[in-house]
């Protein structure tokens, strides 16, 4: 055995461990035409990575950790790339929140509770928007046609962290031929560690006789150093950092684009993400902060004036 054959690729065993299911294979068609669609019409595009990864604890899956996530700001985010002129891949957990969708998806604002019945004039009943919603529920439906018509969004959904990963360097992979006029912004919550296949019980894991469950996790492959050199190298790229402790947030948002090369990261802390973020790059840092209203609007406004100039930069270095 030589040397080389003994060492170990943490990011290619973990492609090989963790085989890429049926569901990925079924979406690559439909990535494949939606970037040819957009290459031709030089039509910029970002892919929004939405919502938590789970990492299951057995093949035949019950039980299963996941991360806090409901795919808020992924959702919308990708809304409002859209309405800048973007074509934009959603790629989100399965049942997280959507673009359009969303305004109605929550427990506090169920679609029914903008609808009533009224009888119609001929002994029956009709659905009807209640008048307080109706400009609202409009725009979005507006919004959502657009996108659909003009073929501007396109969904993908996925479950595992190994379903990510796979979706994640197919589908930069796929635009790397746009160059700079790609841009990947990585809202998912994904997962640090995980049970590799060859260490999960095949079957639900039993309770019997009040044992204690031990799990020996390990480390998920950091796959944004591959992103940058590899899968999209043109593109720009941006990861988003969520912290509990304020003092650490800025110093692992310049360790983060000092490990991984990348252009942008955007932090939050988890009791002010919905208020505030910070962007920070190798030589600045700037935050957002609104009282009102969505965050992303601004946020997203920032990120795509900080595409065009990295778009500018690239292609006058070619």
């Amino acid at each position: 055995m030589t040397l080389h054959s003994r060492i170990s690729d943490p990011h290619t065993d973990f492609f090989t461990d963790n085989k890429s299911s049926d569901s990925v294979q079924i979406w690559s068609p439909q990535i494949t035409s939606f970037i040819a669609s957009q290459v031709a019409k030089h039509r910029p595009m970002v892919l929004v990575t939405s919502g938590g990864t789970i990492v299951p604890l057995e093949n035949n899956t019950v039980r299963f950790l996941d991360n806090f996530s409901a795919g808020t700001r992924g959702a919308c985010s990708a809304e409002h790339f859209i309405r800048n002129g973007y074509a934009v891949i959603f790629l989100h957990r399965q049942f997280s929140l959507l673009p359009y969708s969303r305004h109605y998806s929550h427990s506090t604002h169920c679609f029914l509770d903008f609808m009533d019945l009224d009888d119609d004039g001929h002994g029956g009943l009709q659905t009807v928007i209640l008048g307080q919603y109706e400009e609202e529920m409009r725009s979005v439906l507006k919004d959502y046609k657009r996108a659909k018509q003009e073929n501007l969004l396109l969904v993908v959904s996925f479950i595992t962290v190994a379903e990510y990963l796979f979706l994640l360097r197919d589908i930069a992979q796929c635009m790397a031929p746009l160059g700079s006029n790609a841009l990947l912004y990585l809202a998912a919550a994904v997962s640090d560690f995980h049970l590799p296949p060859e260490k999960m019980s095949v079957h639900k894991i039993q309770s019997q006789g009040g044992r204690c469950l031990t799990l020996h996790l390990e480390p998920v492959p950091k796959f944004l150093t591959r992103l940058v050199k590899h899968w999209a190298p043109q593109a720009m790229i941006v990861s988003f950092k969520l912290e509990t402790e304020e003092r650490l947030l800025i110093p692992k948002c310049r360790n983060a684009l000092k490990r991984y090369g990348h252009q942008l990261v955007i932090g939050n802390l988890l009791d002010r993400r919905k208020n505030e973020v910070i962007l920070v790059q190798q030589d600045s840092e700037s935050w957002i902060r609104v009282k009102d209203g969505e965050l992303e609007d601004k946020l997203v406004t920032e990120v795509i004036g900080r595409h065009k100039r990295w778009a500018v930069k690239m292609k006058s270095s070619i």
